[in-house]
């Protein structure tokens, strides 16, 4: 059964934000623990630090705090509120769309990836036409996306993302 939810935390930015990545909607464990990424299974964390080669563990929300701001990471997600069933992207129903001009006037992005097919076609729908920047799709960090590995994601992650970090 399909419930209506409301996004339970803030994009992460700074004024030196040169990357926007782009979710769809937080997980229930993300919700849970309101920060982005906090199903164990997910690999976003594991991605972006092969990525981005950065030393230190990401044990805590600020540790992976401090990388994203030490890469000039944006993250947020394209969904303020829709109705979802559980985490699953493929339930999602009557969206509202994230706002994303605070972190593009507060930013310096260059370029904004969209971790996913959903979050891919929801930026599009939504949010394009307002932000005027196309997205680039990337394959999925889920669980669910099982057909790319670890090290097929990070090849994939790092030549698109490599450019602007």
């Amino acid at each position: 059964m399909s419930k209506r939810e409301e996004h339970p935390f803030g994009p992460l930015y700074d004024k030196s934000s040169r990357i926007l990545i782009l979710g769809s909607f937080p997980s229930v464990k993300s919700r849970e623990e309101s920060f982005f990424y906090g199903h164990p299974q997910n690999r976003f964390w594991k991605v972006l630090k092969a990525v981005t080669g950065y030393p230190g563990e990401l044990e805590t929300i600020e540790d992976k705090k401090e990388m994203l701001k030490k890469h000039h990471i944006a993250l947020w997600d394209t969904i303020a509120s829709c109705d979802i069933e559980g985490s699953s992207d493929s339930s999602i129903r009557n969206v509202v769309a994230n706002d994303l001009s605070e972190i593009l006037k507060a930013g310096e992005i260059r370029a904004v990836f969209c971790n996913g097919n959903t979050s891919f076609r929801l930026y599009e729908k939504y949010c394009e036409q307002s932000t005027g920047i196309p997205a680039k799709i990337l394959p999925s960090t889920s669980p669910a996306n099982a057909s790319w590995s670890l090290e097929k994601l990070v090849d994939k992650w790092n030549a698109e993302l490599s450019p602007y970090i």
